[in-house]
């Protein structure tokens, strides 16, 4: 006889013989169209507020005279929102499941972007960047789980990773709209303002949806139409405290190590400062002024776009482990690449706040806007896309350096160079300057169809549904507190070691994160959460060294559920 704890799936259609067949047309909501809108208009709020601040710290400036430490006071504040979402934000969705968590965020966040767009003050621009730094934390974290639960192995993958293709989007969609916006009077209200767009259109969307696992078993009807799966429910169910995630109970502590490990590697990799330095590497070769800046932010984003779509048509078909595998590998010898080519071409050494005191001078034409000129984005809260890794800046002050024939130039957060402009690139140098390009756009890749999309997904799948929310909290914290370490210690290791061994040490990183990788983390590709949960509880978690994986990379083996005794 099959032992009835594995058989958490239904067999096949179930339904009431006073109800009218779920199978018939019409009577089954669009649960997959559903969950990806959920999926990729949560992302796309969360890329938008992280990047809106690029193009409205310049205005805010402007109108509220903000110092270089204030300026950076501001960007961070977000930071610590976010922080604060990881460290509570577990029980919240443990407590009163996903979907509320999700509806509750959405309601935080217009809180927040009301306060952004009416405040006449420092303090109610960092109050307002915080709250709406709670909000996406909370949301992204939801968001991952709630669609992670709803649908099944086949569909898991692809719209997960949808989420980290909306964050993408949404950098794009606000540069593009601070670019537009640039010229307008009070324009950084209005784009504080358009993130409460995308969210209003996701809570409409969870209205249909059920409203978590709870629900979702009462929808035996809906799920098992989709390859979903209903969890077990009853006095039987498991019980887990936030402790046990440290325990070798059902194997907690090798999924905890899973966990930590991806979103540690995640960040040690060093991808959001390598990100620092694309306008350096455009202007570099050539792209000088203005079209380095539009280059290193749209062109970098529309390939963090492509390497994101084709995560999402791969972790289905290769798994997580194998993209997980050749990202990282990609990353170690691409940045190690950036590395050995800075010891022959030179770059510049770090980022600086620039500042003139007093300026009060009216914004300028678009091209002033978040698509800064001569430099880099300033150091906004960048993302793994994400996800979720912002960055809080470690700039250091300079003396007052405006911009040559503009006395009243603003100060900004930008890369800079002692030098007023990059030289054109030597004969003698420009293969090397387009070899660190072409470094940059397959780091870029690697990290966006690796990393990026595929930890988060691999998060929501390895812990059971009882404590999922503060598992994935809790290594969302230490992916956040990681990130600020990363951003605080970068102006200090390239201090003391120098730019190119700093790249060079982010590789080692790399390096060493595959082979946590290849010994760690399982493939869980089509597999159900509770075969996976299952998988999790039968094994022990102990180094492969000798031990060859077999083709295709999967350490488990199925369970085959059977009706017969």
């Amino acid at each position: 006889m099959v032992a009835p704890h594995l058989l958490q799936r239904p067999l096949g259609p179930r339904h009431s013989p006073g109800r009218p067949d779920p199978t018939a047309p019409g009577h089954s909501p669009p649960v997959l169209p559903l969950c990806a809108s959920v999926s990729l208009l949560g992302g796309l709020t969360f890329g938008y507020e992280l990047a809106v601040i690029s193009g409205a710290l310049l205005p805010l400036q402007l109108d509220f005279g903000l110092s270089c430490l204030e300026q950076e006071f501001l960007v961070g504040s977000l930071l610590l929102g976010a922080l604060l979402a990881s460290l509570v934000g577990g029980f919240l969705i443990d407590c009163y499941g996903r979907k509320q968590a999700i509806l509750g965020s959405n309601l935080v966040l217009l809180a927040g972007s009301l306060t952004l767009g009416l405040a006449g003050s420092l303090a109610w621009l960092v109050l307002g960047r915080a709250v709406v730094g709670f909000a996406i934390s909370l949301s992204s974290m939801a968001c991952c789980i709630y669609v992670s639960e709803l649908v099944g192995p086949r569909q898991r993958g692809v719209l997960v990773s949808l989420y980290e293709a909306g964050i993408t989007v949404g950098i794009l969609l606000s540069y593009a709209l601070n670019y537009a916006l640039a010229g307008t009077p009070w324009g950084w209200r209005h784009m504080f303002g358009w993130a409460t767009a995308p969210a209003v259109l996701q809570s409409l969307s969870l209205l249909f949806l059920p409203a978590g696992t709870d629900e979702t078993a009462t929808h035996k009807d809906l799920i098992p139409l989709q390859g979903g799966e209903a969890p077990k429910l009853g006095p039987g169910r498991p019980r887990y405290s936030f402790l046990d995630l440290f325990r070798a109970r059902d194997n907690m502590r090798g999924r905890t190590t899973v966990g930590l490990g991806l979103v540690l590697f995640q960040q040690l990799t060093g991808q959001p400062n390598v990100l620092c330095y694309a306008s350096t590497i455009f202007s570099s070769v050539g792209f000088h002024g203005g079209s380095s800046a539009v280059l290193a932010s749209v062109g970098l984003g529309a390939v963090k776009v492509a390497a994101t779509l084709t995560a999402m048509g791969l972790v289905d078909r290769a798994g997580r482990r194998a993209l997980l595998l050749a990202g990282c590998a990609l990353m170690a010898l691409s940045v190690s690449g950036i590395g050995l080519v800075s010891f022959a071409v030179p770059m510049d050494s770090g980022p600086s706040c620039l500042a003139v005191p007093n300026a009060t001078g009216q914004t300028g034409l678009p091209g002033d806007s978040g698509l800064l000129q001569d430099s880099s984005l300033p150091p906004i809260p960048r993302t793994n896309e994400d996800q979720r890794e912002p960055i809080l800046s470690t700039a250091k002050k300079t003396k007052p350096h405006p911009r040559s024939g503009d006395p009243s130039a603003p100060p900004r957060l930008a890369l800079s160079s002692a030098l007023p402009g990059p030289p054109l690139p030597a004969r003698g140098h420009a293969l090397l300057r387009w070899t660190a390009l072409l470094c940059l756009m397959v780091f870029v890749s690697a990290f966006s169809f690796g990393f990026g999309p595929v930890t988060w997904l691999v998060l929501s799948e390895i812990y059971p549904v009882e404590i999922r929310g503060r598992a994935f909290a809790f290594c969302n914290s230490f992916n956040w507190a990681a990130n600020l370490f990363i951003s605080l210690s970068f102006l200090d290791l390239i201090g003391t070691i120098g730019l190119s061994w700093t790249f060079l040490l982010y590789g080692l990183t790399a390096v060493l994160g595959l082979g946590f990788i290849y010994l760690f983390v399982p493939e869980t590709k089509g597999q159900s959460l509770a075969e996976i949960d299952q998988q999790f509880q039968k094994r022990r978690f102990t180094l492969s060294f000798g031990h060859r994986q077999n083709s295709t990379g999967i350490p488990y083996s199925r369970i085959e559920i059977s009706a017969a005794s």
